[in-house]
């Protein structure tokens, strides 16, 4: 079956995407591992999308994903492993090994979390090691736990454990944090949150499961041992874009090269939406808009052809 259009991913642009192309009666199928992306991870309360003067992230996916469905989207389960350009049209191959040909592709595959690559960390993956608060953050209840990262995603996720654990400590990198002064005033009022700063964590540390982490002072080179149950890391994203090499331009972050008129890459027919591209700005209601002129931008050049 040939397919007007692919979409990878089911993050906020790949369902808006979505949306919009059923909307042009184009014949889409979406292709996801799972829906929601960076949301059902990092964003407990989201406070900037217009319409919902505070909605939970996972609310706000629900929301998405029924008016998606409404619209009677063939999706997919799955992941994809390459894409090939043929004389005409396109070969998606996904890791099940299926090929599945269309004219048209709008990778909206999202970003995955940054690991911190220090010793312990993928040992312990599961064990204390967490990239996901939300996922993870109510099995540490009356815990110290840490999380590592100074941004609006280091506090947010420290602001949801305040629910849960005893004490937590903020480890950032840089000599000052970097999260906005509302989420920075709302830790500081907890009377629960520590913000270390000036410190590179250095290893992981358990038997069975997390027990503690070094880090070292990072002015006075003195090497310190912290006690902790988990490990919450929030050190950014990497695009999760690979599956697309040589078909699109990358940045020095493997970010895609788009033209952000219409979201298309240096292929014609190949457009990326929100986070995987090189937008600066890495927010919900972007994401969106992206994701809806992908899909216009697709409409158009499947009428071209």
């Amino acid at each position: 079956m040939l397919y007007d259009l692919i979409i990878i991913g089911a993050g906020p642009a790949g369902m808006t995407a979505g949306i919009y192309a059923a909307r042009q009666k184009i014949k889409t199928l979406l292709i996801t591992k799972d829906f929601g992306g960076q949301i059902t991870r990092k964003a407990v309360t989201i406070e900037n999308y217009p319409g919902f003067k505070g909605i939970s992230g996972l609310e706000l996916i629900k929301k998405l994903k029924e008016h998606l469905d409404s619209e009677n989207v063939k999706v997919k389960i799955g992941e994809v492993d390459k894409i090939k350009k043929n004389k005409k049209n396109f070969s998606v191959f996904t890791t099940e090994k299926e090929e599945i040909s269309t004219k048209a592709i709008i990778i909206a595959s999202g970003a995955d979390p940054r690991p911190l690559e220090v010793p312990g960390e993928k040992e312990f993956i599961g064990k204390g090691v967490s990239y996901c608060a939300v996922c993870d953050g109510p099995v540490f209840e009356g815990e110290e736990v840490v999380v590592v990262g100074g941004g609006n995603a280091g506090f947010e996720s420290a602001i949801f454990l305040l629910n849960y654990a005893k004490k937590i400590y903020i480890l950032e990198y840089a000599p000052e944090v970097a999260a906005d002064k509302t989420n920075q005033e709302i830790a500081a009022n907890s009377g629960k949150l520590e913000v270390i700063t000036n410190v590179a964590l250095k290893e992981i540390k358990g038997k069975e499961f997390v027990d503690s982490v070094i880090y070292e002072d990072r002015k006075t080179g003195e090497k310190k041992s912290l006690k902790t149950r988990a490990v919450f890391v929030e050190i950014g994203s990497q695009p999760a874009t690979s599956f697309a090499k040589g078909l699109v331009d990358f940045n020095e972050r493997d970010e895609i090269k788009v033209e952000f008129e219409t979201m298309q890459t240096k292929t014609p027919g190949v457009f990326a939406a929100g986070d995987c591209n090189t937008g600066p700005f890495k927010q919900i209601i972007t994401a969106c808009g992206e994701g809806a002129k992908a899909a216009l931008g697709a409409y158009q050049y499947i009428k071209r052809q």
